[in-house]
């Protein structure tokens, strides 16, 4: 906790601490925030950035991905929700995560359900335990949720918000240098990609395959109404009783971050998944492929809490003569639609606030010289 010595102006004491928030609201000038990545991670710090920062802040948020909203590895996921993992027995803060996590779908939901013209996104998710969540429908809808709060708040007649969506790449963190108070990266495995932190994250990449299967027309024993998704050596994305999503390989050390899969790819994640698949849903060897995309996992290392996310300023390991403050949400793995949510909300607090300390410790503790590569 900070203490705040009286004796001290509040402008000094924001600029002492480095406070863009604070100094923003005294000079009235534009706070400029640059979000890395909309993907989970991504589009909850944008949200979290919007809803928790004051009314009357002037506020730009600019959003890089260039492959577009959901478009990275978030977008191949299956979207299971599942609170467990199969090494850990219960997650680490389940209960917040699942707690958050659940918030944010529906707020998601509600601004769908807002726009008549937003018909484009279909699907449906399951809120019990295993249940399948459409992504690409929850990222898009996500987005137009942050879009809809900048039009009622700049509506307000409080402060003038702006999201604006870049979409192109950010190669060099130097690039963007001068032009924001601060910088959030939510790239996932290609944040081990920017020269400025290459080597320097505690990351395991893994690629990942998943494939689509169908069950042919001439078939008639489909897959029960009702029938959950299924969590397991293998997991079963079920979209309806006729069509599901098979995952997921494992490359270790693969640096290929291509959502294309080759014939070769997909023939072998097909030998390898279907054994696994087939001992719970023995119904599946009757099911057709119908195609395969792929991903590249960020997983961070093992504690005693589990795999944990990695979160915190990266100033430190970028150098200390930088002009904007530089944060990292990375290293949700393949839980990044459970941790999203209040991961996304602990770090738009940390940043608007300047404060690490608002972020458990658990998942700052990777800074620590002895716990990087």
């Amino acid at each position: 906790m900070v203490l705040f010595d009286s004796s001290i102006s509040p402008l000094t004491h924001a600029a002492k601490f480095s406070s863009p928030l604070l100094l923003s609201s005294l000079s009235h000038r534009p706070l400029r925030y640059a979000v890395l990545g909309a993907g989970f991670a991504g589009l909850s710090v944008a949200w979290h950035l919007l809803k928790e920062s004051p009314k009357d802040l002037n506020l730009h948020i600019d959003l890089y991905d260039e492959m577009g909203i959901g478009g990275g590895a978030s977008g191949v996921s299956g979207g299971l929700l599942h609170p467990y993992s199969p090494k850990v027995k219960l997650l680490w803060s389940g209960a917040e995560c699942w707690k958050e996590c659940m918030k944010l779908l529906s707020i998601a939901e509600q601004a769908v359900s807002s726009e008549e013209d937003f018909v484009s996104l279909s699907g449906e998710f399951d809120q019990d335990f295993g249940g399948i969540l459409d992504r690409r429908r929850h990222f898009s809808a996500l987005f137009l949720a942050c879009q809809n709060i900048v039009k009622e708040l700049s509506a307000s007649g409080f402060g003038k918000k702006n999201l604006c969506l870049q979409k192109k790449s950010v190669n060099e963190l130097r690039e963007l240098e001068g032009e924001y108070d601060a910088v959030i990266i939510c790239l996932g495995a290609k944040a081990d990609l920017l020269p400025e932190l290459a080597g320097k994250l505690p990351l395991r990449t893994s690629r990942g395959v998943i494939l689509h299967l169908q069950l042919p027309d001439n078939i008639g024993e489909d897959y029960p109404d009702h029938g959950p998704s299924i969590l397991s050596d293998a997991w079963l994305a079920i979209k309806g009783n006729r069509s599901l999503y098979l995952g997921s390989t494992w490359e270790w050390k693969s640096r290929n971050s291509s959502s294309n899969v080759s014939t070769d790819e997909a023939s072998d994640a097909l030998q390898e998944l279907l054994p696994k698949a087939s001992a719970i849903y023995p119904g599946i060897t009757s099911w057709s492929f119908a195609g395969a995309r792929a991903g590249l996992r960020a997983m961070p290392p093992l504690t005693p809490h589990g795999s944990l996310p990695l979160l915190g300023c990266v100033n430190n390991i970028l150098g200390n003569d930088l002009k904007c403050k530089y944060w990292l949400l990375g290293g949700l793995g393949s839980r990044g639609l459970l941790y999203h949510g209040w991961l996304g909300k602990l770090t738009a607090e940390a940043v608007l606030s300047c404060n690490e300390q608002i972020i458990p410790s658990e998942l700052t503790s990777w800074k620590n010289k002895d716990s990087r590569p």
